[in-house]
C-alpha cells in the first residue's frame, strides 16, 4: 500500500537513479501520472512532458481500455462487441479532451526532441497497460535510444505485455490478485488541472534555477 501518488514518484525514483547520467526526459500520463513523474523528474534532473494519449473506453465499461489515442494516431485491440462506428465517435470526443488538455498544459512549450534520449514513461498504475503500450507506440516513432516504463503497481498481464515492447519495466507492486489502481493507495484523489499546472510550473521554476 502506498500513502500517496508522491509516495509512490519517490520509490519508483529510487530505483531509476542508475540513469540519472543519461540523457533523458520524463513522460507523464495524464492526469494520474503527473505527480510521479514530477518526483521523478525533480530527482534525475530530466525535462518532463506530459503525454497527449488518452484511453479508449470499451462501451460497457468505459474504464476498461480497449485502446488510446493520441492526436494524430491510435490503436485498438479488436473487440467483436465493438463496432468501427464506436471507435469512431469515441476518438472524436477522446480527441477534444486531448486538444482541450494541450491548450492548458502545453502553452507556448516547445515538445522535447527525443531521438537518442532515454524515455521514461510514468503513470500512477496500470490495469490493462494499452495505455502505456499504444504510449509506447507513439513514441517509438520518434527514435529514442531507449523506453523505461516505471509504475508502482500493475496487474501482471500488463506487465508482460508492456515487457515486450519496452526496453525494462519497473514496477513495485504486481499482485496477483490486482484489483484496481486506486485499491493499493490509501489517498487516490483525482489529480485536478490546477495540480497538473502546479507540477509543471515547478519543474519550469528548478530549471530556471539550473
Amino acid at each position: 500500500m502506498f500513502k500517496d501518488r508522491i509516495e509512490a514518484g519517490n520509490l519508483l525514483a529510487t530505483q531509476l537513479s542508475k540513469y540519472k547520467s543519461d540523457q533523458g526526459l520524463v513522460f507523464a500520463i495524464p492526469k494520474g501520472g503527473v505527480p510521479l513523474a514530477y518526483v521523478v523528474a525533480k530527482e534525475l534532473g530530466f525535462p518532463m512532458e506530459i503525454v497527449f494519449t488518452k484511453k479508449i473506453g470499451h462501451p460497457n465499461n468505459k474504464e476498461y481500455a480497449i485502446g488510446a489515442a493520441s492526436l494524430n494516431d491510435y490503436f485498438v485491440i479488436p473487440h467483436y462487441d465493438v463496432s468501427e462506428e464506436y471507435i469512431q465517435e469515441e476518438l472524436k470526443v477522446v480527441r477534444e479532451k486531448l486538444r482541450n488538455m494541450q491548450d492548458k498544459f502545453l502553452d507556448d512549450h516547445k515538445p522535447e526532441i527525443l531521438d537518442g534520449k532515454t524515455v521514461i514513461i510514468v503513470d500512477d498504475g496500470m490495469a490493462t497497460g494499452n495505455t502505456v503500450l499504444s504510449t509506447i507506440n507513439l513514441i517509438k516513432k520518434k527514435n529514442p535510444a531507449k523506453i523505461i516504463v516505471a509504475i508502482p503497481v500493475a496487474s501482471q498481464s500488463a506487465v508482460q505485455m508492456v515487457t515486450k515492447e519496452a526496453d525494462e519495466v519497473i514496477v513495485l507492486k504486481t499482485p496477483p490478485d490486482f484489483s484496481g489502481v486506486g485499491v493499493y493507495y490509501e489517498n487516490f484523489n483525482d489529480v485536478s488541472e490546477q495540480e497538473v499546472l502546479l507540477y509543471l510550473e515547478k519543474l519550469r521554476e528548478l530549471k530556471m534555477l539550473h
